[in-house]
């Protein structure tokens, strides 16, 4: 699977996890340069509490685009630091 914005590659994976039908990638396969950090937090009330990042390409941004959970509730422990998309973010098979 590809994360795809903007025309970069932010993540690529053959190890996602299916959730809700998202897409979760291992964090070691994001490109961690096109990732700034956020203050931004949402909370789920089976996976926790969701930290966000933006995204940065080619001198735009994309506020809030990607999410994880560092600390998830055990019912969503597979997905603990995994990377999820929205806002335009194209998630792609190949």
């Amino acid at each position: 699977m590809k994360a795809i914005w903007n025309g970069k590659i932010l993540a690529e994976s053959d190890n996602t996890v299916v959730v809700e039908n998202n897409h979760y990638f291992p964090a070691d396969s994001i490109n961690e340069e096109l990732f700034t950090d956020s203050d931004y937090k949402t909370t789920c009330p089976w996976k926790g509490l969701a930290s966000y990042k933006s995204i940065q390409v080619d001198g735009e941004t994309n506020q809030n685009a990607a999410w994880y959970y560092p600390d998830p509730k055990d019912a969503a422990k597979e997905i603990k630091d995994h990377f999820a998309f929205w806002k335009g973010v194209q998630v792609l098979e190949g």
